[in-house]
């Protein structure tokens, strides 16, 4: 069932502004404050909040965004603390290609206007946060984006009604008690909310969002900071220089991104403290349940770190408490701190939610994350989506969900996922004839930015139609969804499908691995499945896969098991187009697939490279024709010669379009076989006399007359 089709007025704020006072003022108290209706609603507008309204303004569909602060981007006005973002920001790539260019850009939303790429905005690598609030300003501004800004949405409820898609709406309300009915509510409001620890004496510790920023004011103290994530080692970066020491307390070991290639554990661009602690300049990292410990503040001032049970035998004075050195002399946090400070992380604010949204279930996860599935869909309210952040916990610690270039290209697919379920508008797809899909694939693993920053969650899907004569490709579909693909897409997979995805080797990344071992990489195509950085690879049904059989897929796999797996070896330019390793073993996997050959044929103009095949041969392994190949329906014609069932490429035009060329090997073919008089014979037979017409060559067939000379090419023949 669709939407209301009702748009909303949207003119400049004054014209808008006069006509609500006068409404305001000429109705009724009760009529004044009645629900305004939007079919959909998006809360905040950060980078997520204003990715999905783009993409509902251009669809043109009525909706607004609730922003409770003055502009766009709130959250980078404050954080992080130290306002050096870790998102990094590649201005250089040696390649004109924007598609392949926003692999490198982690900040830019998407958009049609070239204009809003962030490399517009800053210089740096590691760009300020103050250059990403005014980034989204641009982008809500220049795109006309529809926010009600210094709205503060203060509770969000259900209504039931029959009259309604899913038999409810959502109904926020403001600060000022003004209502929102809306048919499809969209959270993009991040994880605000500090994690914090309940534990004895945790109210002496700082909390990162209020400590002060400013190292002056750590100068010669001792330091406890309680975490080990980004904003913990952030922390530490901006004050080791003057302290004292600082010793880092945690529950579990340090994460490091580049070993478990998840782009929210420690960045190397944060982690100087780990040099000072294994080179032994007093720093130092610890592990501990933060909920064992307990913080004693003696008269002086000072902190203490003592056991939770000690501070259970009963009420005593600070300085009668027990200390673990007392009994331990050589326990290491026997020193007293000058600081403590909290920096643990953030989590989703339920507060606003009404609990018959069923937003968490009280689990660890999703205390920290509201209960979404796969296709961001919340599993306790159907029609209302979490975005951006707030959505990590469908892929968290495994892709880049909750992060800018990972969460573009899930809005945009929650979005379509919208348009198809109440606009009636299928997946975007493009259809092709069978022999382009080996250049399809090579295109989008060498391309998408989708693919490669939402690894193993996003995934390309191809759709063979019947006869595989033809396939319908369909971009970054959830991967976890695909039991669900025909219902979601508006697509039917009758016969086959293939599905393309990007995927570090199994056993290569964690935080205990070894990420640099000397023979980490893999360079032979026989050895492709044993690749261990991100390499596309490409899973092949006859028939979609059932609900049962996604759910209940083999342990670290991302799909069910497939008919047949194929791996494209890595590559370290990550550049997956080199004709013998990386699109001839493709090419037989598809062909393989289908039980057809899909190679096209050109006559390549320039030498083709010793690899230990044909000129056509070498031409029909490359992505794309080059700019100087001609057809060649020589090597059709001598398929049809030899070969009961024709490639489709020559069945999909140069036998039934095209006449035929005749070169000097096909001439010979012909000699061979038996069709053709050897000119040489034939000269010495009839000397100086002319054949006579009617004569006949060997097999009854007709001798053809001499052809006229073309004036391109003078040593060609038409037969």
């Amino acid at each position: 069932m669709g939407l209301s089709a009702a748009a909303p007025l949207w003119g400049p704020p004054g014209l808008l502004l006069t006509i609500a006072l006068h409404l305001a003022l000429s109705l009724s108290p009760a009529q004044a404050w009645a629900p305004v209706h939007r079919d959909y609603c998006v809360l905040g507008a950060g980078p997520a909040g204003l990715q999905m309204a783009y993409f509902l303004q251009r669809a043109g569909r009525d909706y607004t965004v609730f922003e409770r602060a003055p502009g766009p981007g709130s959250f980078f006005m404050r954080y992080p603390r130290h306002r050096k973002l870790i998102s990094i920001n590649k201005r250089y790539t040696g390649k004109t290609n924007a598609e392949f260019n926003l692999r490198h850009d982690w900040n830019s939303l998407l958009s049609h206007d070239p204009r809003l790429l962030f490399r517009h905005y800053s210089d740096a690598y590691y760009p300020d946060a103050s250059d990403m609030v005014r980034y989204l300003s641009d982008f809500a501004e220049w795109l006309g984006l529809h926010v009600l800004y210094n709205t503060t949405i203060a509770h969000v409820t259900l209504n039931k009604d029959c009259g309604a898609w899913n038999g409810h709406y959502f109904i926020l309300t403001d600060h000022r008690g003004q209502a929102y009915q809306c048919s499809v509510l969209l959270v993009a409001t991040g994880l605000s909310v500090p994690n914090q620890v309940d534990f004895p004496g945790s109210e002496y510790a700082d909390g990162y969002e209020s400590v002060s920023v400013d190292p002056k004011d750590f100068v010669g103290q001792n330091v406890l900071i309680l975490g080990r994530g980004n904003s913990a080692f952030e922390t530490a970066e901006n004050i080791f220089s003057v302290t004292n020491f600082i010793h880092m307390l945690s529950r579990s070991r340090v994460r490091l991104s580049w070993a478990t290639h998840y782009v929210g554990d420690l960045r190397a661009i944060n982690n100087g403290l780990l040099d000072t602690y294994q080179l032994k300049s007093l720093d130092g990292l610890l592990e501990s349940d933060l909920t064992d410990l307990a913080i004693v503040k003696d008269h002086q001032g000072k902190f203490h770190i003592t056991l939770k049970l000690f501070m259970e035998a009963g009420n005593q004075s600070s300085d009668a408490i027990p200390l673990p050195q007392d009994d331990n002399d050589n326990f290491a946090m026997r020193v007293a701190y000058d600081r403590v400070i909290r920096c643990l992380g953030w989590k989703f604010d339920f507060s606003i939610f009404s609990k018959s949204l069923r937003l968490s279930s009280g689990s660890e996860l999703s205390k920290k994350y509201p209960l979404v599935r796969a296709s961001y869909e919340s599993k306790g309210s159907r029609g209302l989506f979490i975005l951006g952040t707030a959505s990590h916990s469908v892929d968290y610690r495994k892709s880049a969900g909750g992060f800018i270039h990972g969460f573009r290209y899930t809005v945009r697919a929650v979005h379509r996922l919208l348009e198809q379920r109440h606009h009636g508008v299928a997946w975007p797809s493009t259809e092709h004839p069978i022999t382009h899909l080996a250049s399809a694939i090579i295109r989008r693993i060498n391309e998408a930015s989708g693919l490669y920053q939402m690894f193993s969650v996003l995934a390309d899907v191809v759709l063979l139609k019947e006869n595989a004569t033809i396939f319908e490709y369909l971009e970054e579909f959830p991967m976890q969804m695909l039991a669900q693909l025909e219902t979601i897409t508006g697509k039917r997979a009758m016969h086959g499908l293939f599905v393309i995805n990007m995927e570090y080797g199994r056993n290569y990344s964690g935080p205990d691995k070894d990420v640099f071992f000397s023979d980490r990489s893999v360079g032979h195509m026989e050895d492709a499945w044993l690749s261990n950085f991100l390499h596309p690879v490409i899973y092949y049904y006859k028939h979609l896969p059932t609900e049962q059989e996604v759910r209940f897929r083999p342990a670290g796999w991302p799909l069910p098991r497939p008919l047949a797996l194929h791996h494209v070896v890595e590559d370290f330019l990550t550049d997956w187009t080199a004709p013998v390793g990386h699109i001839l073993p493709l090419r037989r996997f598809l062909e393989n697939c289908l039980d057809t050959d899909l190679r096209s044929f050109y006559a390549a103009r320039q030498a083709p490279l010793s690899m230990g095949f044909s000129r056509q041969e070498y031409r029909s392994e490359l992505p794309f024709p080059s700019p100087g190949d001609l057809p060649n329906p020589e090597s059709c014609f001598l398929f049809a010669l030899t070969h009961q069932k024709l490639p489709p490429f020559c069945q999909q035009g140069y036998l039934r379009t095209q006449g035929l060329v005749g070169t000097e090997s096909l001439r010979q073919h012909g000699v061979e076989s038996g069709l053709l008089w050897d000119s040489a014979i034939m000269g010495q037979r009839q000397g100086a006399s002319e054949q006579q017409p009617g004569d006949h060559g060997p097999g009854g067939h007709p001798l053809a007359p001499g052809p006229p000379v073309s004036p391109f090419n003078s040593n060609k023949e038409e037969l």
